[in-house]
């Protein structure tokens, strides 16, 4: 059994989670939007390995929030 940092109905927890969710979204739309603009094959890999760490971020908090709830 894994015990857990936090309880499982912690509200700021799930705050955090949501807002990290909200903010990785956001800066996901944005890095494709720069992608837009780019031309370079190394600057588009730049942020699209960027939006791709954002997304397993999302990933883990969205896991994090089914575990609290």
């Amino acid at each position: 059994m894994v015990s857990r940092l936090l309880p499982s109905d912690d509200p700021v927890a799930e705050q955090v989670l949501e807002w990290t969710i909200q903010r990785d979204s956001h800066d996901i739309r944005q890095l494709m939007r720069w992608m837009e603009t780019k031309r370079s094959r190394k600057d588009r890999g730049v942020l699209l390995n960027r939006a791709l760490d954002l997304m397993d971020e999302i990933q883990h908090a969205m896991r994090r929030l089914d575990e609290l709830r």
